[in-house]
């Protein structure tokens, strides 16, 4: 049984998100940098888990980091999992929607905010809902 509110098996989730985004929310992948839709995408609104539909950042929280993938300089409160990620030889911050388990990427402590922090994550993870 899964600790997330919202739990399906594999293959429901695969159904539903199709390879591309299955790949990155449910297997931990990656999109290649600079190739994402939301990346250099600036509208008002709130960007949202693209497994579960749930808010995860808003956009005054956006910025352009350069990096190649939609940087936030903060989360929706209680809306992300934080979870140690020592894979491909590093120490990182994994991202995971705290409702579902899906994967939307990284935290770094690097950002240029008074935060500090960059969300980097992936564009196939979110949906966008316009202000």
């Amino acid at each position: 049984m899964s600790k997330y509110p919202i739990h399906k098996s594999e293959e429901e989730w695969l159904a539903e998100l199709g390879p591309d985004r299955y790949r990155i929310l449910r297997q931990k992948g990656t999109e290649r940098p600079f190739t994402g839709t939301y990346n250099l995408h600036f509208e008002k609104g709130t960007y949202a888990c693209g497994a579960c539909h749930t808010p995860l950042f808003e956009s005054n929280s956006k910025f352009e980091s350069g990096c190649g993938w939609p940087s936030f300089d903060e989360s929706i409160e209680g809306s992300i999992e934080y979870i140690r990620d020592t894979s491909h030889g590093m120490i990182r911050t994994e991202i995971l929607c705290a409702t579902c388990g899906s994967h939307l990427g990284h935290v770094f402590n690097d950002g240029p905010t008074q935060t500090g922090q960059r969300y980097c994550v992936n564009s196939l993870s979110v949906d966008f809902n316009k202000e």
